[in-house]
């Protein structure tokens, strides 16, 4: 029976900032300020994408589900970083810490299948033009988003049940703003080597394979827009993937660093590396999902005119 108390975990304590109480009304301004961007930011997206007959196409369409992945996975946990920032209320509770794992899990592998499709769709619309009708038709784009919704929910249900079920040992106090899994994993009491390896083959199937559809895309978009003969049809294909590039170097950039290295580095100045890898992480769970809108937004011409559109209808009625 005490092996039992001794193992389970009812709650958890996220320290997140806790070392630098000084700074941690300015994260709070700062983070309260960035979540509500994002909320404008990708709602707006997303109401143009449905309402604007313009964007309703496959990229917009994508668009539009990387708006939603950004909404659901920032809902999951900033509120509850707002909380404890301003409050001191850090404990989460065990299931609380689950649900915020799987979603946190789920969005992140999401977007990464969600980015290499919204790649393969900029390389059949500008090297095979005629054909993007019939290859990206109403009925694969819509199956290309579902598989990516439904393998980034597998492979978080996959990783955020083999956490979770390991022994603590009455060792609850998390050393980030969240319940991420790589932070979680480092207060097991037992062996982690299988989270280890199923990490490894997340890492390449979620990471890897997305990021060489979108290189070996863009090397057959280089190679195609640099034999066309006219300067206009070069700038208009440059600016119709320039957005999508700019998002792919920021997100893969920050989530590589975090989780490339399953294993925690046990150097001297830990702490340093420890704060370090938490304010990556703020930027990569808060940053990133506001500039994404941003970036859409003031790279493309359609998506601009869409939303002076609707606001042009809303002011008038």
């Amino acid at each position: 029976m005490d092996k039992i108390n001794q193992t389970f975990t009812s709650e958890f304590l996220l320290l997140g900032l806790s070392g630098y109480p000084k700074f941690e009304i300015i994260y709070f301004v700062l983070i309260s300020v960035m979540y509500l961007v994002i909320l404008i930011g990708n709602g707006v997206l997303i109401i143009a994408s449905i309402f604007d007959s313009r964007l309703h196409t496959p990229m917009y369409f994508f668009l539009g589900n990387l708006s939603f992945l950004d909404i659901c996975y920032t809902s999951s946990s900033v509120p509850s970083t707002l909380v404890s920032l301003i409050s001191k209320k850090r404990n989460i509770s065990f299931s609380g810490c689950t649900v915020q794992m799987f979603i946190g899990f789920a969005m992140g592998s999401t977007e990464c299948l969600l980015l290499g499709m919204m790649a393969f769709d900029r390389y059949v619309a500008i090297c095979n033009p005629l054909r993007y009708p019939v290859i990206m038709s109403k009925v694969v784009y819509i199956l290309m988003a579902s598989v990516s919704w439904l393998s980034g929910g597998i492979n978080s249900i996959v990783q955020t049940s083999l956490a979770m079920r390991l022994p603590f040992c009455g060792n609850n106090i998390v050393n980030h703003f969240t319940c991420e899994i790589l932070a979680v994993l480092k207060l097991a009491c037992a062996d982690i080597s299988l989270n280890i390896i199923t990490m490894v083959i997340s890492n390449m199937a979620f990471l890897v394979l997305p990021l060489l559809v979108i290189f070996f895309s863009y090397m057959l978009i280089l190679y195609t827009i640099l034999r066309m003969n006219s300067a206009t049809g070069r700038h208009k294909a440059f600016s119709t993937c320039s957005a999508h590039l700019t998002v792919v170097i920021i997100f893969y950039g920050t989530i590589f660093f975090m989780y490339a290295k399953p294993k925690s580095q046990e150097l001297p100045g830990k702490d340093k590396f420890q704060t370090s890898d938490k304010l990556i992480s703020l930027f990569y769970g808060v940053v990133t999902p506001m500039l994404n809108p941003i970036i859409y937004s003031l790279r493309n011409k359609d998506v601009k005119a869409a939303v002076k559109y609707l606001l042009n209808r809303k002011l008038i009625k």
